[in-house]
């Protein structure tokens, strides 16, 4: 099994930003963390982050052939970001979308998600745990497929 795990814009700075939004882990940490739970279950995982929608695209396109699901935290692209919308759609892979604050109760224009119809679940609000939740549940998904 092998699982692609996208981060969007700005989570390349990571352990910077706002705590309270974002929590103090950094990109790297996460990325172990997940690489952890990847090794466990002898899943390959592949990471790839861009603060340009474009080369998220360029990447799906790319790699999606080989891969059993995704796992992507979007960034500011879950408000407008239809072209990777369409990317993500045309993997017909399995997608979990994750954030590290909660969106929902944010700024009114983080409200905007336009993956939510694509995606099979979304976890937000647990900072680096919903990277980890939202992993999890991809994993078990992908075994019943």
């Amino acid at each position: 099994m092998k699982i692609l795990i996208l981060h969007g814009p700005n989570l390349n700075m990571l352990g910077i930003r706002d705590e309270k939004h974002y929590g103090l882990q950094t990109l790297d940490e996460i990325n172990s963390q997940l690489t952890a739970i990847a090794k466990e279950s002898n899943i390959k995982v592949a990471f790839f982050q861009s603060n340009h929608e474009g080369a998220l695209i360029d990447y799906l396109q790319e790699n999606a052939g080989g891969a059993d699901g995704i796992l992507i935290n979007p960034g500011a692209l879950t408000h407008y970001g239809y072209s990777l919308r369409d990317a993500l759609s045309d993997t017909k892979l399995p997608i979990i979308e994750v954030h590290l604050s909660n969106i929902e109760n944010r700024e009114e224009f983080r409200k905007t998600d336009v993956l939510l119809d694509i995606v099979i679940e979304k976890v937000t609000g647990l900072k680096e745990k919903s990277y980890t939740l939202g992993f999890e549940k991809l994993i078990k998904h992908i075994q019943k497929i």
